[in-house]
This record gives C-alpha cells, sequence and structure tokens, in this order.
C-alpha cells in the first residue's frame, strides 16, 4: 500500500513551500524517522521524516521547486515495485481534522460564520480553511468594499509582507476582531522562584537556569485546572470550546525571527519532563529548523521580555487561546517582580485572571482541583 509524503504547512500563511532537498531517491529504503525532505520559506527550514518504514515508489517534485502546501511529494509503498497512485485534484494532507471530512480549522470557520460543511464545495477529500475562506469571499454580502489608499505621511514604496509580519498580522487581527481582550497584573517576591529553579537545577545538574520553563509548566498545570484552557466560539450558537490537552505556547526570539513554541500536552508531562522538551524546541527554533506541529495549536502561552530587562508589558493573545501570561525582570534590588496577563474577557473574569497569576507566582502552591 502506498503512503504520501506531503508538503507540509509551515506556517497560517502560506500557501507554498520551497523544496530545498531531497534526501531519498527513488528505490531507497527508508524507516519511520527518517529524512525524507526539507522545505523552506522566508521564516524557517523544516525537516520532513517519514512517518512509517516503505520504499520511495516515486518523487513528485525537485529540488528547488516551489509546491503548494498539501501536496504529496514523496510516494512510499510497502514494496519497491508497487505502482505510485494517481492524484487527486487539491489532495491535501492529513493533520489538523477528524474523521468527518472537515479540518479542525474549517471547523471552526463554519461555526464562526454560521455555515455547516454541506454548504461549502471543495475538490479535495477533505473540506478544509481555504475553501471556507474562498466560500465566504465568494459570498456577495461577504466582499469588504475597497479600501481607499491611506493618506501615507510621507513618499513609500508599497511591498509584500513577509511571512512573519503576515502571521503577526493575522494574530493581531484575531485578537481584535474575536477577543475581547483586558489586560492585568500583580506585583510578586521572585526569590522563591529562584531558589526552587536553583535546587531544581542543582539536583538534575543542569547548566541552564530552568526557571522559566518551570514557571510555563505550572502555567500548564494550572490552566488545566481552570476555565483558563479553552476559547469562545462565535456563529450561529455560540459556545465555549473547552479544551482536553494543554498545548503551552513559549515565545522564543531566534535573531530577528519570533517564534511561539508550542509544547503539545504540557499539562501531561513532569516538570523534568516539560523542561526537556521546551529546551529540545528552543534549540530547534535557534536553529530554524522547527516542524509545523510545533509552531501552531497553543492553548495558553507564556512570554518573558526579562532578557531585554523589561519590567512589564502586555502581550498579544495567540489565537484561539484565552490567556498569555506575561513574565518581567525582577527591580528593586531582586525583592520584587511583575506577572501579567493578556486574557480574553469573554472566558475569563478580572478575579480569574488575577487568581491564575496569584497561584502561578507561588511555586510550592498546590494547584487546585480542576473544575468544568
Amino acid at each position: 500500500m502506498a503512503h504520501p509524503v506531503y508538503a507540509p504547512r509551515v506556517n497560517n500563511n502560506d500557501d507554498t513551500v520551497k523544496i530545498t532537498r531531497l534526501a531519498v531517491g527513488v528505490g531507497d529504503f527508508v524507516r519511520n524517522g527518517d529524512l525524507v525532505l526539507e522545505v523552506e520559506t522566508e521564516k524557517a527550514v523544516v525537516a520532513v521524516e517519514a512517518e512509517g518504514d516503505g520504499y520511495v515508489l516515486a518523487l513528485r517534485c525537485a529540488e528547488g521547486d516551489t509546491v503548494p502546501v498539501g501536496d504529496v511529494a514523496v510516494w512510499l509503498g510497502d514494496r519497491a515495485d508497487e505502482a505510485p497512485p494517481e492524484l487527486k485534484p487539491a489532495q491535501a494532507a492529513p493533520g489538523d481534522g477528524a474523521g468527518d471530512g472537515v479540518t479542525g480549522k474549517a471547523r471552526l470557520l463554519l461555526s464562526r460564520h454560521g455555515l455547516t460543511a454541506g454548504q461549502v464545495p471543495h475538490a479535495g477529500p477533505r473540506l478544509t480553511a481555504a475553501d471556507v475562506e474562498a466560500f465566504i469571499a465568494g459570498r456577495p454580502e461577504q466582499k469588504p468594499p475597497c479600501a481607499a489608499p491611506p493618506d501615507l505621511p510621507a513618499p513609500a514604496d508599497l511591498v509584500a509582507l513577509r511571512p512573519g509580519e503576515r502571521g503577526a498580522l493575522a494574530t493581531v487581527s484575531w485578537q481584535r476582531d474575536h477577543a475581547a481582550t483586558a489586560f492585568l497584573e500583580i506585583e510578586y517576591d521572585p526569590r522563591p522562584w529562584q531558589d526552587y529553579a536553583k535546587a531544581f537545577a542543582g539536583d538534575r545538574r543542569l547548566l541552564l537556569n530552568p526557571m522559566l520553563a518551570l514557571m510555563a509548566h505550572r502555567l500548564a498545570l494550572l490552566a488545566a485546572a481552570s476555565g483558563a484552557n479553552g476559547t469562545i466560539l462565535e456563529g450561529g450558537e455560540s459556545r465555549r470550546a473547552r479544551y482536553r490537552q494543554v498545548n503551552l505556547g513559549f515565545t522564543v526570539q531566534a535573531g530577528e525571527v519570533l517564534y511561539l513554541c508550542v509544547v503539545e500536552r504540557a499539562d501531561s508531562l513532569d516538570a523534568a519532563g516539560f523542561v526537556a522538551r521546551l529546551g529540545e524546541l528552543q534549540r530547534r527554533a535557534m536553529a530554524h529548523r522547527l516542524a509545523p506541529a510545533e509552531t501552531s495549536g497553543a492553548t495558553v502561552g507564556f512570554t518573558s521580555m526579562a532578557r531585554w530587562g523589561v519590567h512589564r508589558h502586555m502581550p498579544v493573545l495567540a489565537p484561539y487561546s484565552a490567556v498569555m501570561v506575561a513574565h518581567g525582570e525582577s527591580f528593586d534590588g531582586g525583592a520584587r517582580a511583575i506577572f501579567g496577563a493578556t486574557y480574553d474577557h469573554r472566558l475569563l473574569s478580572g478575579f480569574d485572571a488575577a487568581r491564575l497569576l496569584k497561584l502561578l507566582a507561588d511555586p510550592a502552591g498546590d494547584i487546585p482541583k480542576a473544575r468544568s
């Protein structure tokens, strides 16, 4: 049986990727986890690995090609003499949907706009977010009026946004249009956290200070036990989505690129496992080699600007999340510091957000029981 290897989506705003390396040839035998190809956008280089053992039956691209996200790049098969299947139009890669033929992102868009899957045509085997967006854009009543050119204060050249800029625009636009964002902060004594992190590192002979990672892990556990791990879905009958797992988003500045690395199922990891996994993601981010799944799907977020000596800042919510915690540099001789939180007021009250931060400020405190 033939198995496709797809061109992955590196970020949500790029519909194509460039094939920079083909690591296999027709007839090669590859094992699960072996490198098959590498793709590139302006934002990152991503390695694509085999998801099972097999023989390379066909290469559907060449090095240097720019191919649509979701196209089959390589066919693998159980036998070397197996014929690769013919491709269906607009065949899309699996990975973010369910067995009903609708991807997760498409389902969110359908709910937001009060649509059903049967109303939206699609060429591929599954209904995708791009299909829903194309359908919405094609409805006369949904087309926005053309905006007049802005009256700029000085002569300017108009250039296309880079992928990172498009991603930032999409994130900020989601927060502006779909969340009721608020911000608050608390002051706390950072010394218990510093002592806890020092002891944790000493016991495990860690070379790097794990304090921020430990804070992020505690946030994941607190989010799992509170209403902070969810979002509001609008359109038709508005509903609250309560996530079944905590995917912890952690910001990493790699040169001029800002990544939101995502530790999936962070609430299922112990502190040591979380610190190790986040450290791996940080190293991959610094090398610009994050996989698509490692930069998407955050349900809560943690960010710090202590590295730049910033005491307080107001971060932006990640799409479809309800809280982003901000950590800053301590001050007053190290005796005081600030935790802040941008939160979606549709889901959390100020009391909820403040309680979350106060629980986060105490590394030795108990984690409350999960509430429904």
